[in-house]
């Protein structure tokens, strides 16, 4: 609001301050000097260093009257024009003593503080500020306590005094002459080196035995923390005599050497450093670094601890691939040669590398992508990586990052830690010898985070396309441009990668392998490596499609082929046995018979069909999807009499606890009448999920539940030889999931031939193979009641209209109360 504002009706007035703090005197106009981190003490005299255009107006204006002027601290000293609101409300009276003109348009001016003052109604005026001032009167400091009180500070500031010997004599000669308690508080406040905001509060004390006591406290403290400095001093003291004595034998050491005429290894090693520095084809900013570093060396004494550090630094900025790349093949049919001579299916991975590179050779420049293979284990993510180094012919490096927690295995530490090493990203790069490598960066996903930082943090630079061409190193502490390594993360479940990262990730989804496809991998690719690695060569061994077939369904279990590959490498183990043993050995190939995979691998583990009856009350088949891959899982409930009361067991989690209960709920409301379920109500029901020791969690297992739950409250049998999967709603709407693709390849793999899935999955069934599509019946279900006719075939006739379950009648009321 301005001053002179005539729409504005002048503020009341204000009560007067100085009639508040008792001052001595009527308040006086006075120029203002803003000091910058300063408080001046009455009673004493300092020079001040003016050079700011008001400061030095309110000088002059002080000379040109009476040389009076306020003395004022700014509230921040970073101000450079303060304000009448940047200043403090108490000040001192002062007295322009002297005034000299220095250099560049400063001046120095000698002032002396007489009396503290109380500021009021400042103002900027004449390219100063103005102040109304008045100086404020102290109590008296009288008694025994009071002139104990004095002795106390001043017998402490004495011992102040010797702990800080570069403060000169005739301060303490001050202070002993000071007789008066308030003079003798102020001397002390002005020589003690405490925080400025102290000093300010001290100056604010009008009380002369309240400042004495907040001086005993502060002199206190300063004297304990200066006696720890002391001891600090001494000790470093001690050990630099040391040092300095080490470094005079070391000097006559080295001129022993000269005179006995051995040569000058460091001085050698120096300038043969300097020349790998000149010829390791560093950015001109990263020489000089290193230059300077070199400099500093070559002034040091060998084997010293710093002249280690430097020398291990220089080296490793000397040996990294500053220019050296391998050149891209960007031959298509031959990428997709290799491609498919290391690996059987996995189309998209394939095509996404065929397009960077075709893109790549019509633009030749294109920054490289961050691909992130997901996937169960076995799927072959890691080999597929090593596949795409040697298709575009550049070197491959792999860290896992399985465990990780620290942030300094991916940034490094600093030089200032003894051993410290650069991160594995630096590492890897300089033992691949170029700048191009493929990097692959392994379980990506199982990566943690502690006190020490969180490393997938830290990835955020290093697979950020747009700034990874500067990534700085803890160690090197120099920018190192990565943007043409091409990293390939895997994980095994996305949803573990944190967000931020996973938004710089190009996800590709490796889901698993069908029968056929496990089969021509087995034949073309395990087969050959585990007998070449066996001792056995090619035709010794001769294994028949329904053998692998047979090895595939009965002892695997699972979305990849590692499993299948140790047993393939177990009977290969028994062939060779058999082959050492005989004597002499047998003529002509082994063929493995159906007969000899039981002989050798024992009982099998799985059946292609189901177990158990086809039709069972209260057991249902569903579908899950874990870590591994999907995977089929039976859902039993059984009903007894009680109060109503239900039980859940098979290690559920809180989302699959909530989906029981939405499928209760259900049950109860839409099917609880005449003619459908009889009334119920009061039995207890117990949910079981087999394999208690493996936690279970996901909504996908409403819609089995619903058909579990009807089968056992009607007491009607429900098919085991279907499956199924889908999130309901109280409506009775069955929603989509996800993993589709991974829980019908499970349900293939055990023999499972009908599969009801949400109608909103109907379009994921695209990425299911063709030949399952072919062997699998799958039936899209918008509503409950559709899945429930055909998987409890008693109820088929109940449920002929959706809308008959959709709200319970009145007539089921009233029947259930009868």
């Amino acid at each position: 609001m301005a001053e002179n504002d005539p729409q504005t009706s002048p503020p009341p007035p204000a009560a007067d301050p100085c009639a508040a703090a008792g001052c001595a005197a009527a308040a006086q106009r006075l120029p203002v000097l803003p000091l910058r981190g300063l408080v001046v003490f009455p009673g004493l005299a300092m020079p001040l260093q003016v050079g700011r255009d008001a400061s030095v107006t309110a000088v002059h204006e002080a000379i040109g009257k009476d040389r009076r002027i306020l003395l004022v601290a700014q509230r921040d000293p970073a101000v450079l024009d303060p304000g009448p609101e940047d200043v403090f409300e108490m000040g001192s009276l002062g007295s322009c003593l002297q005034c000299f003109k220095g250099e560049g348009g400063t001046h120095k001016v000698i002032v002396e503080a007489t009396a503290r003052a109380l500021v009021a109604r400042v103002a900027k005026e004449g390219g100063c500020l103005w102040a109304d001032a008045a100086a404020v009167a102290e109590p008296p400091l009288d008694g025994p306590e009071a002139e104990a009180l004095a002795r106390t500070v001043r017998a402490r500031f004495f011992t102040y005094l010797q702990l800080q010997p570069a403060l000169p004599e005739s301060i303490g000669q001050q202070a002993a002459a000071a007789e008066e308690g308030g003079r003798l508080a102020d001397v002390v406040a002005a020589f003690t080196a405490i925080p400025f905001a102290d000093k300010q509060r001290l100056l604010e004390m009008i009380d002369p035995e309240e400042r004495l006591r907040a001086l005993a406290d502060i002199l206190e403290n300063e004297i304990g923390l200066l006696e720890i400095q002391r001891r600090i001093s001494e000790r470093v003291r001690a050990r630099l005599s040391r040092t300095q004595k080490e470094y005079f034998l070391k000097e006559q050491l080295k001129a022993i050497e000269e005179e006995l005429g051995h040569t000058d290894s460091a001085a050698g090693g120096a300038a043969e450093l300097r020349d790998k520095i000149l010829a390791a084809g560093m950015p001109d900013e990263v020489r000089k670094i290193a230059l300077r570093e070199q400099a500093r060396l070559a002034r040091m004494m060998p084997l010293t601890p710093q002249s280690v550090v430097i020398t291990e630094y220089l080296d490793w900025l000397v040996h990294m691939p500053w220019q050296a790349r391998t050149e891209d093949n960007l031959d298509l049919r031959h990428v997709r040669r290799i491609l498919d001579e290391d690996h059987f299916g996995l189309q998209e991975p394939k095509e996404r590398i065929l397009e960077y590179l075709a893109v790549k050779k019509l633009t030749r420049s294109l920054r490289e992508p961050i691909l992130c293979f997901v996937g169960p284990p076995g799927v072959g993510k890691t080999s597929l990586a090593k596949s795409v180094a040697r298709a575009l012919g550049r070197r491959f490096v792999r860290k896992s990052l399985g465990g990780v927690r620290d942030e300094a295995e991916i940034r490094g530490h600093r030089r200032t830690y003894v051993g410290a090493l650069p991160g594995r990203i630096i590492q890897s790069i300089r033992k691949a010898g170029v700048r191009n490598p493929v990097f692959l960066l392994d379980e990506i996903d199982k990566m943690g985070q502690d006190a020490r930082g969180d490393p997938a943090s830290a990835l955020l630079e290093v697979l950020d396309p747009d700034e990874n061409y500067a990534f700085s190193d803890h160690y090197l502490e120099v920018e190192y441009d990565v943007s043409e390594v091409l990293f390939v993360c895997t994980a095994n479940v996305g949803g573990a990668i944190p967000p931020v990262l996973l938004d710089r990730l190009e996800v590709i989804e490796l889901a698993g392998y069908t029968l056929e496809e496990k089969v021509q991998i087995a034949a073309r690719h395990l087969l050959p490596r585990e007998m070449q690695a066996h001792g056995l060569a090619p035709g010794q061994a001769v294994f028949a499609e329904e053998v692998l077939r047979q090895i595939i369904e009965s002892y695997t279990r699972e979305a990849g082929v590692r499993n299948l590959r140790k047993f393939l490498a177990k009977v290969l183990r028994k062939i060779a046995a058999e082959l050492a043993a005989a004597d002499p050995p047998p003529a002509g190939p082994r063929t493995v018979a159906p007969e000899l995979v039981r002989a050798y691998l024992g009982p099998a583990p799985y059946r292609r069909e189901a177990a158990g009856p086809k039709e069972s009350v209260g057991t249902v088949t569903s579908l899950a999807w874990t870590e591994a891959g999907g995977r089929s899982m039976v859902i039993e409930v059984s009903c007894m009499p009680g109060k109503g009361d239900l039980t859940l067991t098979g290690q559920l989690g809180e989302v699959m606890q909530e989906s029981v209960k939405t499928a209760l709920s259900w049950v109860r409301a839409r099917c609880a009448r005449p003619g459908v379920i009889p009334a119920r109500h009061t039995v207890d029901l117990h949910v079981h999920v087999p394999e208690g020791a493996t936690p279970k969690d996901g909504p996908s297992a409403g819609l089995p539940v619903v058909c579990a739950l009807a089968s056992a409250l009607a007491g009607c049998p429900a098919r085991r030889d279907v499956a199924m999967t889908g999130e309901i709603t109280l409506q009775g709407r069955v929603l989509p999931v996800g993993g589709l693709k991974e829980k019908v390849l499970a349900a293939h793999r055990e023999g499972i031939t009908h599969i009801f899935i949400p109608k909103g999955n109907a379009d994921d069934l695209e990425k299911v193979p063709e030949e399952v599509r072919r062997e699998v019946r799958f039936t899209c279900v918008e509503r409950v009641e559709d899945c429930l006719r055909e998987v409890v075939p008693a109820l088929r006739s109940q449920f002929r209209a959706r809308a008959e379950t959709h709200v319970r009648g009145r007539e089921a009321e009233a029947f259930d109360r009868g």
